[in-house]
């Protein structure tokens, strides 16, 4: 008779390996079933930025999520260390949000405003202030925010610590493993076929990115592929040391003089392919950025595939009409920030525990039911 596991998730990326990590501290029996390598999709080509207050609209469903998963990073770096002795490349460094217009100004004074009389640390900095700070940066802006408490991490070695954590506590993963079909008992989920025989479990949880869409069908905007193009580039010395954002591009740094520079955004597609268009577009404007650049060293291009939804919303829960079978996708390019929370509420979630540390509703699969369509699978 095959192996019955508590938990049957499918992807291997950092959704559904933090998701793993965080069913395994429940003593979950987990498998983890990737068509590929683990991490090698949309969590090895971020670059691990932690910007809530950077990115995200503070009246947004997200931004309450994004900053409890940002304020478990330092422990959660810490317990990862101690069990895998990885190092998730952890800087807390701050990010700064560029101006350039009058009219960026005015906005982004405001938005610090408003983020300090809600507790949050948020500072406009003059031109001056700016280029004190980062002595290479080009000085045709008028100023910008700076977010103290922002940084960024290691997106693969990240995703490597959660599924070494996860496999210390027993989770059991299987690459080069591509799940096919759902298996059903009416209305109950209860196994998934692969290539590689069938698996069955109490829960099954799609986590598989932008793929996820081979188990949730409806309107294509529901859950689609967003293609990202980014480079990294070294220097002979660090010419930068704050993770710097902008409307067009961003640049963060790492260690040994390396700086990432992201991202486009190409819509609908899953070709992987980096492009000449792509990639000149980066290096122009991380130049306009820092023109120390233009002397730097292209280490590495690449491309990625990012899940988006209609509505900008993750896609977390249960199926409003199957039982036993769960969601977690969506994340686009907050995946690695929202890592730990999407982990652990999902954990908890599926393990049937009533008080979950964030609301749920406004992520729910429901949302789509009117464009769901359940097949065979």
């Amino acid at each position: 008779m095959p192996k019955k596991y508590d938990t049957i998730i499918i992807g291997g990326g950092i959704i559904g390996c933090s998701t793993a990590f965080y069913l395994s501290k429940k003593g979950q029996r987990v498998l983890v079933l990737e068509k590929r390598a683990l991490g090698q999709e949309a969590s090895s080509a971020a670059a691990g930025m932690l910007g809530v207050q950077t990115e995200l609209e503070e009246d947004s469903p997200m931004y309450e999520l994004a900053r409890t998963s940002r304020e478990m990073f330092p422990n959660l770096a810490g317990e990862l260390n101690d069990m895998t002795g990885i190092d998730i490349g952890l800087s807390q460094k701050g990010i700064m949000r560029l101006a350039f217009t009058e009219e960026q100004r005015v906005r982004y004074r405001e938005i610090a405003a408003n983020q300090k009389l809600k507790g949050e640390e948020s500072f406009w900095k003059d031109r001056e202030e700016i280029v004190e700070m980062e002595s290479c940066l080009t000085d045709s802006l008028v100023g910008g925010i700076w977010f103290p408490k922002e940084g960024h991490v290691s997106a693969p070695d990240l995703t490597e610590a959660f599924a070494r954590a996860a496999a210390v506590n027993g989770v059991t993963f299987r690459e080069s493993t591509d799940v096919y079909q759902l298996i059903r008992e009416q209305n109950q989920v209860v196994g998934v076929a692969t290539d590689a025989g069938e698996f069955y479990g109490s829960a099954v949880l799609v986590a598989a990115g932008a793929w996820s869409r081979r188990f949730l069908p409806g309107k294509e905007q529901d859950l689609y592929p967003v293609k990202g193009e980014a480079l990294a580039v070294k220097t002979e010395k660090p010419i930068l040391h704050t993770t710097i954002f902008t409307d067009e591009c961003y640049l963060v740094p790492k260690k040994g003089g390396e700086i990432i520079v992201g991202a486009t955004s190409t819509p609908y597609t899953f070709d992987q392919r980096v492009t000449m268009e792509g990639i000149e577009g980066l290096v122009r404007k991380a130049k306009r950025l820092l023109p120390l650049l233009g002397k730097a060293e292209i280490d590495r291009i690449w491309a990625g595939t990012r899940p988006m939804t209609g509505d900008g919303l993750p896609i977390m829960g249960a199926h409003p009409e199957l039982n036993s079978l769960y969601f977690s996708t969506g994340h686009y390019r907050n995946g690695i920030l929202l890592s730990p929370v999407t982990g652990k509420v999902m954990a908890d979630y599926i393990a049937g525990e009533t008080k979950l540390i964030t609301d749920l509703s406004a992520f729910s699969p429901a949302r789509f039911q009117n464009h769901m369509e359940v097949s065979s699978l």
